[in-house]
């Protein structure tokens, strides 16, 4: 407010070096408070200037440079194109084969900071011939640049498949995956990040990125004491897992599907999350791999994240997992059944049903797929008999259903369903004439004799 602004300006210029470096860190505090200060270094026509600069200054003038175009560019995807228009990516570039580590760090993590925000800008960062630089980056002996330019080339990768082949064409991924196992739990997060955003876009990519020999490597991150590390981890694994159940079975026989019920089960809240997804990706893909799921005991685990958990998308995520488990034979269902979930999904389903809010609509919907899912395989009767009574009648149709499916064949069934008082709850089902609840329930009075049912 005071105009200072215009009086660094021309300190940048100043014969004083210690002078020029000074006023660049200051603009750069200043651009890094917010976004229309930022702007005010942009129309200030500050940037050219610090980009001449950039490539003929001393090693400390040049962080200070570097510093605020990385504090202009982190806000948006407009101030990142100012960024850019002024050729500061020539110049970052250029930085990164600096003789000095510091130097490399601030340009890396100003290319990163433009990288981020969409892939029009993450490729004029890869035009401008960053890529191979950063790769060299990593391989520096310095942890601090390490950690910057792996997470710089994972800004670049995450945005479409061509600009992760990018990455992946400069031999960054058997880097990367060397550095799992190193000690440094920031680089380790930065490096899964990395690996995680490259394998997620493609069957040939994620299979890049097994074939690095990353397992069972980085099963020994989901027991890492840094949460970010094990979900992190995590995350790495379901992004593979996801594609095809080819990679599913590897990672299966790897271990992976134990260590990650194994890491749910040792964590809390949102680092939960990405082993969830895992486990119902697994179990998606066939019948044997979802029985993998069964065996390895991941089912009490995710029952656990129903019961636990606040956020409404963590739960959500844990009714679909158990969705996909149960879905393919009576077999699965039953497992799932045996665990008391029912009740649970049911519950979750009423309560939400009458929320307004939108994620909350996402989430009844997912928890009805997953009940559907697991009733419509589900003929385990004793679990099926407790959700008569409170289930609204688009899920009682598929409660009943069940029951109408297996009471006619199963004469101890049908005994234990009187003396249970099913029957009874079924004659207070009110279901509109003609309907298919009604059909069920029809079918189900005919297995019994006229006095009983009456």
């Amino acid at each position: 407010n005071s105009g200072v602004m215009s009086l660094l300006r021309p300190l940048l210029l100043d014969v004083v070096p210690t002078i020029q470096q000074t006023a660049a860190l200051a603009l750069g505090r200043l651009a890094n408070y917010n976004d229309d200060l930022a702007e005010a270094v942009v129309k200030g026509d500050i940037l050219p200037q610090l980009v001449c600069s950039l490539s003929e200054q001393n090693r400390f003038y040049k962080k200070a440079a570097a510093f605020v175009l990385r504090a202009v560019g982190k806000h948006s995807p407009q101030l990142a194109q100012a960024v850019v228009q002024c050729g500061a990516l020539e110049s970052l570039a250029i930085c990164l084969e600096d003789f000095d580590p510091g130097v490399k760090e601030a340009a890396a993590w100003a290319l990163g900071y433009i990288a981020r925000h969409n892939s029009e800008l993450s490729q004029a960062v890869v035009d401008a011939g960053a890529v191979p630089l950063l790769v060299l980056c990593i391989q520096e002996p310095e942890i601090a640049l390490k950690r910057i330019a792996a997470s710089t080339l994972s800004d670049i990768s995450k945005h479409s498949p061509e600009l992760a082949q990018t990455v992946v064409d400069a031999g960054a991924i058997a880097h990367l995956a060397q550095m799992i196992l190193n000690p440094d739990a920031k680089l380790k997060r930065q490096v899964l990040s990395a690996l995680s955003q490259i394998a997620k876009h493609s069957v040939d990519l994620a299979e890049l990125v097994v074939e690095a020999e990353i397992f069972p490597v980085v099963l020994t991150c989901l027991k890492d004491s840094d949460e970010y590390v094990k979900k992190n981890g995590a995350t790495l694994i379901r992004e593979i897992a996801k594609h095809t159940p080819e990679l599913s079975q590897f990672i299966v026989n790897a271990g992976g599907v134990a260590a990650v019920i194994d890491c749910i089960g040792s964590c809390r809240g949102t680092v939960r999350l990405p082993g969830i997804m895992m486990l119902g990706y697994v179990a998606a893909h066939s019948e044997n791999l979802s029985m993998a799921v069964i065996v390895s005991k991941g089912i009490p685990p995710l029952c656990t994240c129903l019961v636990e958990e606040q956020e409404d998308h963590i739960k959500a995520a844990a009714a679909w997992a158990l969705g996909q488990v149960g879905r393919h034979t009576p077999e699965h269902a039953r497992a799932v059944a045996v665990a008391n979930v029912l009740p649970t999904l049911l519950s979750m389903y009423m309560d939400t049903h009458s929320s307004e809010d939108l994620q909350l609509k996402a989430s009844i919907f997912t928890t009805k797929r997953a009940l559907k899912n697991i009733l419509q395989k589900c003929t385990y009767l004793p679990a099926l008999e407790p959700l008569l009574q409170d289930a609204p009648s688009n899920i009682m149709k598929h409660i009943v259903g069940q029951f109408s499916k297996v009471l006619p064949h199963d004469s101890k069934a049908r005994r234990l369903f009187v003396t249970t008082g099913g029957l009874k709850k079924v004659q207070e089902i009110k279901a509109e004439p003609g309907s298919l609840l009604q059909e069920y329930i029809n079918t189900i009075n005919n297995c019994f004799p006229e006095e009983i049912v009456r």
